[in-house]
């Protein structure tokens, strides 16, 4: 047998497994004291710098309601957002969800509730430069669009995320380090880049997998047409990997929303592709036409691989959605859909979802922000 400096192979790579396991257990503590460092420091920080900075408080509010199966689900939804700039340079955001799920045990039965509250980011953000702004913290892991820009209850023109919005993302939220900004940025293009570093936590409301990855977009001003590609490295357990690739598409000519995503992991693939577009342009914002958007999802899963542990559908799935939003005055939208869900296993079912939102938003205290 081969030896290397007097090691076999097999003793060289548990060696090399345990010095990788040594150096990221060293990392997460290393990121753990930079990132308490940095809330203590803020924290002497904003009390000296509270009157030249408001922080501003924002989010939504609901009631959602659905029925799938002859099931019915309502969640009355509470998700504020915390915007705080501390200087010209620094900023400490953070969002929260706060629900409870009152259920059916299966058609006709009795309600049971659930209250879920979970911390989605709390990071610090330090703007160097028009290039690269570094976050440290709890935040949005950036796998595709749908996790950091869609997802909130104000914005997403649906109330169900995707099939294919869990892969890539790990639980949704990462704690660690990350670096964005944009690699070149002209008048007919822009390339823009996420990457970052996230450790293992088991904390309660703070969980999060370690693992590392990016994305990597191209932005057309002139036709707001955008194409990105992300990927995932998971570092625990089976050491996953998952792709993706994602699009947007809101011309200036119309009121028109384009967006779409496809994703890949050993779990399966998957896309969807949504269309919405509001009559504004026939008549005003203001009018009763003007402030109906119909919108159309297609989202088809196919499964590769059952896992337990991932929330993915466990066989193959497709579903058309047909929705209406209509917004009302004062940050007001109503939202109402159906859709048909298709499984390999002929269990096809209707899903029907009705929703009102509010989007809310103004300063922690009365001042001038800058």
């Amino acid at each position: 047998m081969c030896q290397l400096n007097g090691m076999s192979p097999e003793r060289v790579t548990r060696a090399d497994a345990a010095g990788t396991q040594e150096m990221f257990q060293g990392v997460d503590f290393m990121l753990g004291k930079i990132f308490t460092v940095f809330l203590l420091y803020l924290f002497c920080w904003s009390l000296a710098d509270a009157q030249e900075n408001i922080p501003i408080i924002s989010g939504g509010a609901g009631f959602l309601s659905s029925t799938q199966g002859g099931t019915n689900v309502l969640q009355p939804v509470l998700a504020p957002v915390l915007a705080a700039p501390l200087g010209d340079r620094w900023l400490i955001e953070s969002r929260a969800d706060l629900r409870i799920v009152d259920f059916q045990q299966g058609p006709g039965g009795p309600y049971q509730n659930q209250s879920f509250a979970t911390l989605e980011y709390l990071q610090l953000d330090y703007n160097a430069n028009s290039h690269l702004t570094i976050t440290a913290g709890r935040f949005l892991t950036p796998f595709n669009i749908y996790n950091e820009r869609i997802s909130p209850i104000w914005i997403s023109k649906l109330q169900d995320a995707p099939y294919v919005a869990a892969i890539g993302t790990g639980q949704g939220y990462s704690d660690g380090i990350m670096l964005r900004g944009a690699l070149v940025a002209t008048s007919r293009y822009a390339v823009n880049y996420e990457a970052y570093f996230s450790t293992l936590s088991t904390v309660n409301k703070l969980t999060s997998e370690r693992g590392t990855g990016g994305r990597v977009s191209v932005f057309v001003p002139s036709t707001r047409f955008e194409l990105g590609a992300s990927y995932r490295k998971t570092l625990q357990g089976t050491r996953s990997n998952a792709e993706g690739v994602d699009l947007t598409w809101e011309p200036y000519q119309m009121p028109l929303q384009v967006r779409g995503e496809w994703a890949h992991s050993e779990s399966g693939f998957g896309y969807w592709i949504q269309a919405s577009y509001r009559f504004s342009q026939m008549k005003s914002e203001t009018s009763a036409l003007g402030r109906l958007e119909p919108v159309f999802r297609m989202q088809q899963f196919f499964r590769s691989e059952l896992n337990p542990n991932d929330s993915l559908p466990t066989t193959n799935a497709q579903q058309p959605t047909f929705g209406l939003n209509y917004y009302l005055p004062h940050e007001i939208r109503l939202n109402a859909s159906y859709g048909r869900q298709f499984l390999a296993r002929d269990t096809n079912t209707n899903v029907w979802e009705f929703g009102i939102t509010y989007r809310f938003l103004f300063p922690l205290w009365p001042g001038e922000s800058k």
